[in-house]
């Protein structure tokens, strides 16, 4: 047998290049067919060898409360979930045999630990589900392993992302250390040690058995009154339009039936996109070849955990006396024509790909380079535009959901995902925050934009395994939307963020233009690489945990806008127009505050799921019937402008249109969000400057806070609105995108005796902060409260209007919040980022959600939920009576609560009152 080097140098040079193809194209991607089968790392697979019967393996239903397509890891753990949550008929099925796409040739890892508190919840259930509930339930072992992992640091910087993980897990209660060279070689006496800075080591990590999961899977779920039938592919999806014209799903049809069924459950992995095809539904995921190997016996290697070296790209799976050996690639290869065929089936491995794997192994463990390969195993898998998974119900068809596109992480989410999809199921929401891995995260021009899932999937997976930095951007997939001050901005030195596809400001580099060019494959498939690129370079300087090397020009920002007057460019903003005869009703039952008012009002409001969580919090305008001059769409009834954050504005939009036809209210829903610009200005001069621009009176007594008015600047028509993200006097201007430049033009033109200033999103995360505003999706998601979160003014309880998640608020205000959204300050100058761990009075009670630095006050400021470890209610008091300390990277720094804002705590500034 040869030995790992040997055969990696062998292979590499009798490769050569197809007749007619260029070596680019070769590697690029493929439309290889399965070969001849290889053993894969298992005792078993599902693959019945001597059955070679055709057709189902059970006689199909005419109905199905549910049907799930695909009998993978996140089909088996969905139609157990269905069953276990009463859901007694529920049919899942299979095309060939269970696990027979990709499930039966993976790695099968499971890591505690990741840099995101949703996902450590999901793998701590997917553990609990592999290692104990299902033993319990059905008396089969599912293979589940428990032999540890070994986080591995080459350079400090990885070690400061390992301890910000440590001290996450002592959120959770997960054990972990961070050990020294010597102590890992002590862990792990084959592994070479000179090169390491440290390691974390999760003593309860450890590996799943896709096989023996599966089986006990379904086994559990049939004993509950689940019906799964094998040999049975889908052929069509039957969708129709309701009375008010939305499609829904009808049935399912297979070539041996159909099933009538108002729910799909799309878990065909791979194939998912054509599954989607079938019913409308746009699936943005792309297949890809991911490889792994395995080797030959290594004494010594018995016993001793998996091994991440995420530097290297490369992990080390403990198989028994051996080791499988995979990672990810700059250059993976894409699976072009992905066959319906295709099952236990395996790609011949292409060394030239899976070269840096073998290196960076040897390094690791120097016996490796005298270790035979027993087996290759080179699959498909399904990679997605951020390397997270597609679930939820999709926006195009009620019923279809989606729990598809893992990133070869099916096995370790699946547990987790599957109980979550189930509950999004029956109750129409999961119970997590999903948002992450919810399909409504992507804007609908982007799911079916084949070049932007195509770079981005590509940059999501050659980046799997580097540092999450807080600041990172994507590279791929960038120049999709763009505003109408796009142009302007950039030649005046704006470093853009990437937004729902948009370029949305960011900060402003004074020395010059940065553009964003082409994506260039980080130089894989003979690309050239961009090279030298001011916008790569800044980029490659926020690669830090300590404070950016620009920390000083985003606080000119700032306290420009706090001493001055700032612009902001905000015109990637959702702008929803909700119109109709029964818009009120609808707005009623919508919305948390009381918008109900006259037109020129305009309301910071909520909206809720029924368990009384945030899905949304925006700005709500009254306006009155409009023409093309007043900016607003001919209608009749009521109406009212929307404003939503922009990255989350097809959630905004989905869970509004949702809610209007379950509700069955008889209105619409505009999108006019292409159509308009956003322009804020902000700051104590900003009336000063707004007053010599605007043709109406801007005095605290015409133009009170929350309110606003169409106006003329410098010719063109606007809707100004006084409202302020930043916690200062200010207006936004609401522009025809004709007019943007020449509007942003003429306030900077009013603006520059003045000192008036562009600045970017970096500064409004510090200044919103500062003041104590929420950001949704860091200080308010689906599972918080208004209540738990300070937004109680927000909600209309004391009036007579139902609203939706109303009942439990009000359930919860009876009882008490168990947990509370606090400020934190502390005094030493350090960054924060978010996920650090909160201490009261020596205990671990939650952490941190959300931190930056205030410029204004000169402190690091942080947002973190507490929980009463007692289990009682945190009320105020419990707040007041804590001391308390924040972990950073294993290190504790002493931290003040706070019940109000740090800045400006009476509100005076917005108010104009200086």
């Amino acid at each position: 047998m040869a030995h790992l080097s040997s055969t990696f140098r062998m292979a590499a040079s009798l490769q050569m290049p197809a007749a007619g193809r260029s070596l680019c194209q070769r590697c690029f991607s493929s439309a290889t067919a399965q070969t001849t089968e290889k053993s894969v790392p298992y005792h078993k697979t599902l693959k019945d060898e001597s059955s070679q019967a055709q057709g189902p393996t059970k006689p199909l239903p005419k109905v199905a409360d549910v049907v799930v397509v695909g009998g993978g890891s996140l089909g088996c753990q969905t139609i157990y979930h269905l069953a276990k949550m009463g859901v007694a008929n529920a049919v899942l099925l299979e095309r060939d045999r269970l696990t027979s796409g990709t499930t039966w040739h993976t790695a099968g890892l499971l890591w505690q630990l990741r840099p995101s508190d949703m996902e450590v919840e999901l793998l701590a259930h997917t553990r609990n589900v592999v290692s104990r509930d299902l033993e319990e339930e059905t008396g089969l072992h599912t293979g589940w392993i428990q032999n540890g992992g070994l986080f591995i640091a080459s350079s400090k910087q990885r070690l400061d992302e390992y301890k910000r993980l440590m001290s996450l897990g002592k959120v959770y209660g997960i054990e972990s250390y961070i050990l020294s060279p010597a102590e890992t070689k002590d862990l792990y006496p084959l592994m070479n040690v000179d090169d390491l800075y440290g390691t974390l080591y999760v003593p309860k990590d450890g590996t799943v058995d896709p096989a023996g999961t599966c089986t006990t899977l379904t086994r559990a779920a049939t004993a509950r009154g689940a019906l799964v039938i094998e040999n049975c592919p889908v052929t069509g999806i039957r969708v129709r339009a309701d009375d008010f014209g939305v499609q829904r799903v009808t049935a399912v049809e297979t070539s041996y039936g159909t099933i009538q069924t108002p729910c799909v459950v799309n878990c065909a992995g791979v194939w998912a996109r054509a599954l989607g095809q079938m019913a409308g539904v746009s699936v943005p995921l792309v297949a890809m070849h991911h490889a792994y190997v395995v080797t030959e016996r290594i004494e010594g290697i018995q016993n001793m955990p998996n091994v991440r070296d995420h530097d290297a790209s490369v992990y080390l799976r403990l198989q028994g006396d051996a080791l499988s050996v995979g990672g990810y690639e700059s250059n993976p290869i894409f699976w072009e024509e992905v066959s319906d065929k295709f099952t236990f089936g395996l790609f011949d491995l292409d060394w030239d790909v899976f070269m840096q794997h073998i290196e960076g192994a040897i390094n690791r463990v120097p016996a490796l380079e005298k270790t035979g390969i027993k087996s290759t195993v080179c699959g498909p898998e399904s990679f997605t535009a951020d390397h997270k998974p597609l679930m939820g119900e999709a926006p195009e068809v009620r019923g279809f959901f989606l729990g598809c596109g893992f990133n070869s992480a099916g096995m370790m989410l699946g547990g987790g995902c599957g109980k979550e999809l189930a509950h999004w199921i029956i109750h129409g929401r999961p119970e997590k925050d999903m948002y992450s891995y919810d399909i409504r995260r992507f804007h609908h021009s982007l799911t079916n934009n084949n070049r932007w899932i195509r770079e981005r999937s590509h940059e999501s997976y050659a980046k799997n395994y580097s540092v999450v930095f807080p600041y990172d951007e994507p590279l791929a997939g960038r120049n999709m939307r763009k505003d109408p001050l796009h142009e302007e901005l950039l030649q005046q030195g704006c470093v853009f963020q990437e937004r729902h596809g948009w370029e949305r400001p960011g900060w402003f580099n004074t020395r010059g233009a940065a553009p964003i060019l082409d994506y260039d494959y980080y130089g894989a498939y003979d690309q050239k690489p961009h090279g030298a690129c001011v916008y790569n370079q800044l980029l490659g300087d926020e690669y830090t945990f300590d404070f950016p090397p620009h920390h000083n020009t985003i606080k000119k920002e700032c306290l420009t806008c706090r001493n001055a007057v700032a612009v902001f460019d905000m015109s990637y903003f959702g702008k929803f127009y909700l119109v109709g005869p029964e818009a009120s009703k609808a707005a009623d039952w919508l919305f948390t505050a009381d918008v109900s008012k006259s037109p020129g009002s305009t309301v910071y409001t909520c909206m809720l799921n029924k368990r009384g969580g945030v899905e949304s919090d925006l700005t709500v305008s009254r306006i009155s019937p409009g023409s093309p001059a007043s900016l607003a769409p001919a209608f009749e009834g009521d109406g009212y402008y929307l404003a939503v954050g922009g990255a989350v504005a097809q959630h905004n939009w989905s869970h509004i249109m949702t809610v209007l036809q379950d509700m069955k209210f008889k209105c619409k829903l505009l999108d006019c969000s292409e159509e308009l610009g956003m322009i804020s200005i902000q700051g104590p001069l900003s009336r000063t400057v707004l007053q010599e621009l605007l043709d109406t009176d801007l005095s605290n007594e015409a133009f009170p806070f929350s309110s606003h008015k169409l106006a003329k600047a410098d010719g063109c028509t606007v809707r100004a609105m006084r409202l302020s993200f930043v916690g200062e006097m200010g207006w936004e201007l609401h522009v025809p995108k004709r007019d943007c430049v020449r509007v942003y033009q003429a306030v900077m033109k009013a603006g520059a005796r003045h000192g008036i200033a562009n600045a970017g999103y970096r500064a409004i995360d510090s200044l919103s902060i500062e003041k104590g505003y929420r950001h949704w999706h860091a200080d308010l998601r689906p599972d918080d409260t208004p209540l738990e979160a300070g937004l109680a003014f927000t909600c209309k309880l004391k009036s007579g209007i139902h609203f939706l998640g109303r009942e439990a608020l009000e359930a919860q205000k009876a009882t008490g919040v168990s947990r509370r959204l606090v400020c934190f300050t502390v005094e030493e100058k350090v960054p924060l980022f978010g996920l650090e761990a909160i201490w009261r009075n020596g205990q671990v009670v939650g952490h941190i959600r959300r931190a930056d630095f205030g410029f204004a006050i000169n402190k690091t400021i942080a947002y973190g939920y507490i929980r009463n470890v007692d289990g009682g209610p945190v009320s105020l008091e419990y707040v007041k009576g804590g001391d308390y300390m924040l972990e950073r990277m294993g290190v504790i720094y002493p931290a003040r609560a706070h019940t109000k804002s740090p800045f400006d705590p009476e509100n005076k500034r917005v108010k104009g009152i200086y």
